[in-house]
């Protein structure tokens, strides 16, 4: 992709407007849903690149995102720059949570890289190194400065008895979310308006997942996750301890109505007993609503940051249905199957409260 250099977020705005008509969703996700091959998947959106295995295609589809982003910081001012810089670094941080299950795995390194994805020189971190660390401590110390760096430390203090990769993660993510909030707090006037709404979704997703994972797939105690509670964000800490003391799924998704979903999926009947929704469907439900802000935040913006937060939404969710695409593909799994699993999902039925 050809970028020519100007420090102008009009021309900025305006070029990822012309992008956003490419994007796959829509009846172009239900065409793509027809695919039955990875090739036939990559022609259709990569039509210069050569994929020939699911693993290479997601690769491939997260640093076209990668290398599209990195190249935009530099048409905002310091405030959006800023911003947007770091959320570049949410790459950085998938890297470090492979890198940091290898590690506790004892995964080789050649093993280890298939699952790295390429990043600016900037963002780098140095693999080998991490994967021979002595101990957690040690590959702690050898992360990049910074607040997941520094999350993941005080986690190691907190889960000293449980060092398990669900806290050490959760830690990471925990890191990246209190700078992200930070920097997004020094937004002001529209772009604040616009913006803020997109940042919370994301967190809010966050700490809603963590009770849904944590309490109800694993069955951790709230002792043990309150300590990732991010406060300062849309679900308070009176609220977040309601949900994880909540007597079933149904009742902590509750809670996050407003905040992280915009609606309850209704129990399915199946035969005479009814079935209770699961993580998965909660997890659809509140990148649903991080899609609408995006889509919000593109349309009200303009030529303003708004616009350009708001199609970086976007683009990350295109690549999440691309990838998912792509795991349905290699399975063989049905085009109807692999099309109701998609954001928006086509089959969630909802019940507003």
């Amino acid at each position: 992709m050809a970028w020519v250099m100007v420090n102008d977020l009009d021309y900025l705005a305006a070029r990822l407007h012309g992008r956003r008509s490419q994007v796959a969703e829509a009846e172009r996700l239900d065409a793509l849903c027809r695919l039955r091959t990875i090739p036939e998947l990559t022609r259709a959106i990569f039509p210069h690149a050569e994929f020939q295995t699911c693993a290479e295609f997601q690769r491939g589809a997260l640093e076209d995102l990668l290398l599209e982003l990195s190249h935009s910081p530099r048409y905002l001012d310091a405030v959006g720059s800023d911003l947007l810089a770091w959320m570049l670094v949410r790459f950085q941080v998938e890297n470090m949570k492979v890198l940091l299950r290898g590690f506790m795995d004892h995964t080789p390194l050649e093993e280890v890289r298939e699952h790295l994805v390429s990043l600016p020189e900037a963002l780098g971190l140095e693999a080998p190194a991490l994967l021979a660390a002595e101990t957690l401590e040690r590959f702690v110390d050898r992360l990049p400065m910074g607040m997941p760096r520094k999350a993941l430390r005080v986690a190691l203090g907190t889960y000293r008895d449980l060092p398990r990769p669900f806290f050490l993660e959760a830690a990471l993510d925990r890191g990246y979310f209190h700078e992200l909030l930070e920097r997004a707090g020094r937004l002001s006037g529209e772009d604040k308006d616009v913006v803020t709404p997109i940042i919370d979704q994301e967190v809010n997703t966050f700490q809603l997942m963590l009770v849904v994972r944590g309490r109800f797939c694993y069955g951790l105690t709230p002792e043990w996750l309150l300590p990732l509670h991010i406060r300062w964000c849309g679900i308070p800490t009176e609220r977040f301890n309601a949900m994880l003391v909540a007597s079933d799924l149904r009742m902590a998704a509750t809670f996050a109505l407003g905040r992280a979903i915009d609606t309850l999926p209704t129990e399915h009947e199946s035969g005479e007993t009814s079935v209770a929704f699961d993580a998965a469907e909660l997890e659809a439900l509140a990148w649903k609503r991080f899609l609408r802000l995006a889509n919000r935040a593109f349309r009200r913006s303009h030529l303003g940051l708004g616009a350009i937060l708001g199609y970086v939404g976007i683009r990350r969710v295109e690549v999440a249905n691309l990838i998912t695409l792509s795991e349905g593909i290699r399975a063989g799994v049905a085009p109807e199957v692999i099309r109701a699993r998609l954001i928006p999902r086509h089959d969630q039925e909802v019940t507003h409260v």
